[in-house]
């Protein structure tokens, strides 16, 4: 099961950070050029917090299951010497855990606003923070602690 999700894990990610760059992008121009809050901004944001919990369920599926993780757990002390286990151990799931807190919380506040500035307002600042803290938990090739292909294979 751990080879047959890790490919969907890494493909759904760019869908994540697609929807969450559109969400965050249109928010910005919202707050800036003051455009209106359309179907389709409220569309995306539903979107992009379906997405960010599909993956969180994936995400604690592969951590379940994942050795490194196996190793960090039966041997802590000795998988705190390893900056990848640690990172997947630790670092990612936290840090992704979290974006999906920010990512829900502030679509359910953005949902429950009137105004169409208030609405873009707050996507911005929550999806905005969610996006930020994302970015930093992905194994990207270049990241230092954990590094891993940009797409894998199915």
């Amino acid at each position: 099961m751990y080879e047959t999700l890790l490919p969907y894990h890494s493909f759904i990610r760019w869908l994540v950070l697609l929807a969450l760059l559109y969400s965050v992008v249109s928010a910005l121009l919202g707050v800036v050029k003051g455009k209106p809050y359309t179907k389709l901004d409220n569309v995306m944001r539903s979107i992009t917090s379906g997405l960010s919990h599909v993956q969180l369920l994936i995400g604690m599926t592969l951590y379940m299951k994942s050795p490194l993780v196996k190793y960090f757990f039966k041997d802590t002390h000795e998988g705190l010497k390893y900056a990848d286990i640690t990172f997947f151990s630790l670092y990612h799931i936290g840090m992704m855990m979290t974006s999906v807190v920010l990512l829900t919380i502030g679509a359910a506040k953005a949902r429950r606003l009137t105004e169409a500035a208030d609405k873009h307002k707050t996507i911005l600042v929550w999806f905005g923070i969610a996006l930020i803290v994302i970015f930093l938990a992905i194994p990207w090739p270049f990241n230092p602690f954990a590094s891993r292909p940009l797409l894998r294979s199915f």
